[in-house]
């Protein structure tokens, strides 16, 4: 397992683990000031920098173009997976004043489950995954802890959730009808199966100190 931490310009609510050696960090735009306030030192800055210019001593830089198909922080995940990396652990990548960034966001992360990897978006006191045609076992980390699943696609089919206070068993989740929204983790370990289709699924996590 080769892990990605990826800092982008929205909102920055604290670490849930920091960069270890071997780890690639990648600064998305403004996302480099991130970095800056917990003392990192990401291995690329990437970006069309419409938010911030690229410090003038920092020579791993890759200026994107302003008009592109890509937003930075996709871009930045399409350079993790060039070197290999399977985990990517994006932070800023919620709130902010772009909802549009946010879902673009959740979107991306179906872009690295087709590609073999997995991606975690941290909002506040929450982290997301997509998860497609698999199994996942959430860890509960807090008593009553939210969990949510949104189908990604026209619609999922045979979801289970088990472990939680409302179970499915077998359902269809369409895009249209947030049925899976606000669930609770009751066991020590939930676990939730989609056979077809795509699921955004998130869940509370302890507060940061």
């Amino acid at each position: 397992m080769k892990r990605c931490f990826i800092f982008a310009a929205g909102s920055f609510y604290g670490l849930r683990e920091r960069p270890a050696p071997g780890d690639f960090v990648i600064a998305a735009d403004a996302g480099y000031r991130i970095c800056q306030r917990e003392n990192l030192e990401p291995g690329l800055l990437l970006g069309d920098f419409d938010s911030m210019e690229p410090p003038v001593d920092f020579i791993h830089v890759r200026r994107l173009p302003v008009e592109k198909d890509d937003t930075d922080t996709l871009a930045a995940l399409k350079a993790g997976l060039e070197e290999g990396c399977d985990t990517f652990y994006i932070y800023g990548g919620t709130g902010g004043k772009r909802l549009d960034h946010t879902l673009a966001n959740l979107q991306s992360l179906l872009f690295l489950r087709r590609r073999g990897a997995r991606g975690y978006l941290y909002d506040d006191d929450f982290v997301w995954t997509v998860m497609e045609d698999e199994a996942l076992t959430v860890e509960k980390t807090v008593e009553w802890g939210l969990f949510s699943a949104f189908c990604l696609g026209d619609r999922a089919e045979g979801v289970d959730e088990e472990g939680f206070q409302y179970p499915l068993n077998n359902a269809v989740l369409t895009p249209d009808v947030p049925l899976g929204v606000s669930n609770h983790i009751l066991e020590p370990s939930a676990r939730i199966t989609v056979r077809n289709g795509a699921l955004a699924v998130g869940w509370e996590l302890p507060p940061l100190d």
